[in-house]
């Protein structure tokens, strides 16, 4: 695991964009395409806004996978992870596919199946992630289940990863917040074969220290990224505070 300490946040978001070039672009050149996963969080904010103003990217050669959607919510709904993404990404560099989680399918469960199949016929270049507040990797709040092989899953959030959400203002009230979602699986997101990790923001650091310097362990899910190879976590001097080994 490479990690890179920054002083500003958005300095986080600038780095953590550079290495997503950097692999987008190999990626592009030795095999005429890349596939990657685009997470949506208040800490992405910087990240996305420093990737979608890169230019060198042949963005219609590559290919977008969504890492979480709440379950429930229609396409347009302002707390929605794809009007995020729409927003933020999609929207401005047109990604040549485009492979979105219908939160607000009829069956949950057909839909993790329809974007299984879908995901089956892809190698995963990049994963773009955050770390939430409880530890949380995409939505698999801990414990987190790290050995289901299924890509994307049905999970139940957490009342903490449910008061993240309030607190970062995409909701009015915690009843407002829905408690399931689809979420791409620990394992599949293991699979990627770069993980490029951004986590600015002093609410963060009890989680990065416990993912970085605690057990790995299913109560600190973003733990397993230190089994990964390729992992590249992008922190500021808040996220970062708390942490022993600097």
């Amino acid at each position: 695991m490479e990690i890179q300490i920054l002083e500003r946040k958005e300095r986080c978001g600038v780095a953590a964009a550079d290495k997503a070039v950097e692999v987008l672009k190999k990626a592009i050149a030795s095999k005429g395409g890349a596939c990657f996963i685009a997470a949506s969080a208040a800490s992405q904010f910087e990240f996305l806004k420093a990737l979608t103003g890169e230019t060198s990217i042949d963005w219609k050669r590559t290919t977008m996978f969504h890492l979480d959607e709440y379950i429930g919510l229609s396409g347009d709904h302002p707390a929605s992870f794809r009007a995020y993404l729409r927003e933020r990404l999609i929207g401005l560099v047109k990604p040549g596919e485009v492979h979105l989680i219908q939160g607000d399918a009829e069956d949950p469960y057909a839909e993790c199946r329809r974007l299984n199949e879908l995901l089956s016929r892809k190698r995963v270049d990049a994963a773009f992630v955050g770390i939430g507040e409880n530890g949380h990797l995409a939505f698999n709040d801990p414990p987190a289940d790290f050995e289901t092989e299924e890509p994307y899953i049905v999970v139940e959030l957490n009342e903490a990863c449910r008061r993240q959400q309030l607190g970062e203002g995409w909701f009015t009230s915690l009843e407002d917040v829905p408690r399931r979602a689809i979420s791409m699986s620990i394992q599949q997101i293991m699979k990627s074969q770069a993980i490029i990790c951004t986590v600015p923001d002093k609410r963060k650091a009890k989680a990065v220290k416990q993912c970085l310097e605690g057990e790995i362990s299913a109560f600190h899910p973003a733990s397993i990224l230190r089994r990964h190879t390729s992992v590249f976590m992008y922190l500021d001097k808040d996220s970062a505070s708390l942490l022993e080994k600097r």
